[in-house]
């Protein structure tokens, strides 16, 4: 069997889901994350404390210290379904393939660690979950924008929505969200932004970061049409007023929900 390298990260608090994209797009194999605390899979021949170090410059912070152990292939498995555990978001029921629905399960989401960011244990996706399961009825338009493992757009098509697409400029967060559909037997597409055909939804979701969230303003507001809503997250209750600011010219943003510090900010397009 093949060894694999696991580190795992001291970092400060609110600082590692920015840090698990930025290790994903230095090169990890697969991030997790559990409360805080940040691990990796890296390929053995990788050279962790450069990839880490990489990842730091890209995320613009000091590198974290680390540890690591090598582990097989029987090994990874493991650790990945001891690090993830099913959790209930209203009508939704989000787990991974090898976890038993309840009988009461409602609307099943199946999302296993791998490749992409997003299995539902971060503050922000549960956050967004939330206002999916109380915003969608039947038949919306949804833009998931940053997608990572498909989990908001999965759980937008699985509770009704009748056309879903999502987007990611990273390409092994595309062919997760699309691997993971297929897995869920829901129909949306997955696709770089900048293949994504001119069209306005009805909602659309981002659950990223602070500065592309602002960046990204004209263009997600472009892309919501008049009265639909917009949910935006992966921010800090402290940066919740200067985000809602930037998206002032086309909605009044407002603070909908809060979770262990972090923040999400809702709103109609005007």
């Amino acid at each position: 069997m093949m060894p694999w390298l696991a580190v795992t990260l001291d970092l400060e608090a609110g600082a590692a889901e920015a840090f698990g994209d930025a290790l994903l797009a230095a090169g990890a194999q697969s991030v997790a994350l559990e409360a805080e605390r940040l691990s990796a899979i890296l390929r053995p021949e990788e050279d962790a404390q450069a990839l880490i170090a990489a990842a730091a410059r890209s995320a613009g912070v000091a590198p974290p210290r680390f540890s690591s152990q090598t582990l097989d292939d029987q090994d990874w498995v493991h650790a990945s379904q001891a690090q993830f555990s099913p959790l209930r978001v209203g009508r939704l029921w989000i787990g991974a393939s090898w976890h038993e629905p309840p009988a009461e399960a409602g609307v099943v989401v199946r999302i296993d660690p791998g490749l992409a960011f997003g299995t539902g244990s971060h503050p922000t996706t549960r956050l967004v979950l939330g206002f999916l399961e109380q915003r969608i009825k039947s038949g919306e338009r949804v833009l998931d924008y940053g997608c990572g493992s498909g989990i908001l757009a999965i759980a937008a098509a699985r509770l009704g929505a009748a056309a879903v697409d999502a987007v990611d400029v990273d390409e092994q967060a595309v062919e997760a969200t699309a691997m993971n559909a297929r897995l869920n037997e829901v129909k949306l597409r997955a696709l770089a932004p900048e293949s994504l055909p001119a069209a306005t939804y009805d909602l659309v979701v981002s659950n990223i970061l602070f500065q592309p969230l602002v960046v990204l303003a004209p263009l997600l507001a472009a892309r919501t049409v008049r009265g639909g809503w917009i949910a935006l997250a992966g921010i800090l209750d402290s940066q919740a007023e200067e985000l809602a600011r930037a998206y002032a010219p086309w909605f009044d943003l407002a603070p909908r929900a809060s979770e262990e510090g972090w923040a999400l900010l809702a709103g109609t397009r005007r």
